[in-house]
């Protein structure tokens, strides 16, 4: 069996090469590509056309990454979007992460990585990378049994970090002072066991504190 895979990229001779890299993986086949994610949304139409995986870019014409993976978060929920892009800015990803991607994965990824990243994701439903999340949460990988206790305010940190908001506006918004915010930021980075505000999203929205 092999799993169907479709690309969403405006840069052809990118689309292309990509298409004859994964049609070397012995697991995936593509089947088609689209230049942006309205010409995508039209071909799910036909239910023919639904793919296990849609690799998407961000920065497209007409309906851009973020836009159409919230379209496919409502509309086709089943398949799995990875991400590909050269942005690699902690804003965009969160937004993309937020919208429904099972991961985000940089365009000069190695095809050994980015081949473990098909694999991964159709086998645990999501692939996070340490050169995007600059974590591997232990905690995704950790037994259901080994519950983290999270404080009320703790909790309600998590969901401002999913927000836009800086640093000093998630303070001024807690009636906290900007040093007891980067008190909760470090402590829940130990206690999480990741590294940056993208791996805090991430366990967020893997752990349902925070809907996409």
């Amino acid at each position: 069996m092999k799993y169907k895979v479709v690309v969403v990229d405006d840069h052809i001779l990118f689309a292309q090469a990509l298409e004859n890299l994964v049609n070397t993986f012995d697991q995936f086949q593509v089947l088609y590509h689209m230049k942006n994610g309205q010409e995508l949304l039209d071909k799910l139409e036909n239910k023919d056309n639904i793919p296990d995986i849609a690799l998407m870019d961000i920065n497209m014409p007409v309906l851009n990454g973020i836009e159409t993976m919230k379209a496919l978060n409502t509309k086709f929920p089943d398949i799995k979007v990875l991400a590909l892009s050269m942005d690699n800015d902690e804003h965009t990803i969160i937004k993309m992460l937020k919208a429904g991607a099972k991961g985000y994965l940089l365009k000069d990824i190695h095809p050994t990585t980015f081949h473990n990243a098909l694999k991964t994701v159709i086998k645990k439903g999501f692939y996070y990378s340490d050169e995007v999340a600059n974590t591997v949460m232990t905690s995704m990988h950790k037994p259901e049994t080994e519950e983290i206790h999270l404080k009320d305010r703790e909790i309600e940190f998590l969901k401002l970090v999913c927000t836009e908001k800086t640093y000093k506006e998630i303070a001024s918004e807690m009636f906290l002072s900007p040093k007891t915010i980067d008190g909760y930021r470090e402590s829940l980075f130990d206690k999480l066991q990741v590294k940056s505000r993208i791996g805090l999203v991430i366990y967020a929205i893997k752990h349902n504190i925070y809907s996409v």
